[in-house]
């Protein structure tokens, strides 16, 4: 939707769970030290600044990751992903296309598609220097649809539309199958809002059986009596198993255990 910035939720208790997870599988993924194309449908901006109007305005992001122990003090799980977002300095947070863009060695492609005009803009000055980056303002399902991995090229999909309306969970629905017999041997990383009302329950099912994988969650305490509230968020990952998936469940369980408590 062009109407969604992240901005004004980066670094939220979903954001936590969701870049923490995407490290593990990046940081699995880079010590194969195999060629990679990585390619995300809805990038958004790529870093964020946590003192920004936009962060302050919800203030999100003092739930989530700036509510979070120092890496030392973390659980085993958690440390990795910590010590990579706290080495960036008081109020950055880098979201997905930077963990990807820093992570990933010199024989990945990375294919990031932004069709919001200020967030392709901050998007593109953001990895400007990086000659791996092709940034693509245009609608990312039908883009990466035209991609193709190279000879000896795994691939890895990720996806994290807005989920504003039921539409985009239908698009994800409809676009998902269709990618995977594109793509027969990418693998896929999506992440799936919880609602209180459960109303993701079926697409949720749906995706995760799909093929082989891993779905890891986590909720907190719900402070509202609002029946459509956000309670919780889970990653679904699709032929990623080995080590990948037990650092995404070691880490969404640890959430679990953080937010409840």
């Amino acid at each position: 939707m062009l109407s969604y910035q992240h901005g004004f939720h980066a670094g939220n208790k979903a954001d936590v769970l969701k870049h923490a997870v995407l490290h593990a599988v990046l940081e699995t993924e880079a010590e194969a030290d195999r060629p990679l194309l990585y390619v995300e449908t809805h990038a958004a901006r790529g870093f964020y600044d946590l003192n920004s109007a936009q962060s302050i305005k919800t203030g999100e992001a003092l739930t989530g990751v700036l509510a979070m122990p120092k890496a030392k003090k973390a659980a085993n799980a958690l440390q990795p992903w910590l010590r990579h977002v706290q080495s960036k300095g008081p109020g950055s947070y880098p979201g997905s296309p930077a963990l990807a863009s820093q992570i990933l060695g010199p024989k990945a492609r990375l294919a990031l598609f932004e069709l919001h005009p200020a967030e392709h803009t901050a998007l593109s000055q953001a990895l400007r220097k990086d000659d791996r980056v092709q940034i693509r303002k245009e609608d990312g399902y039908r883009g990466a649809l035209r991609l193709q991995p190279r000879r000896a090229e795994d691939m890895l999909v990720v996806l994290d539309p807005s989920y504003e309306t039921e539409a985009d969970m239908d698009a994800l629905a409809n676009w998902v199958p269709r990618a995977m017999r594109k793509w027969p041997k990418a693998k896929f990383l999506i992440w799936l809002p919880l609602f209180a009302d459960g109303r993701e329950e079926d697409f949720g099912a749906f995706l995760s059986e799909l093929d082989e994988g891993f779905v890891a969650g986590s909720r907190w305490a719900r402070n509202s009596d609002d029946p459509s509230a956000l309670e919780g968020s889970a990653m679904i990952g699709l032929r990623i198993g080995g080590g990948a998936a037990r650092k995404s469940f070691a880490i969404a369980a640890e959430l679990d255990k953080l937010w409840r408590d």
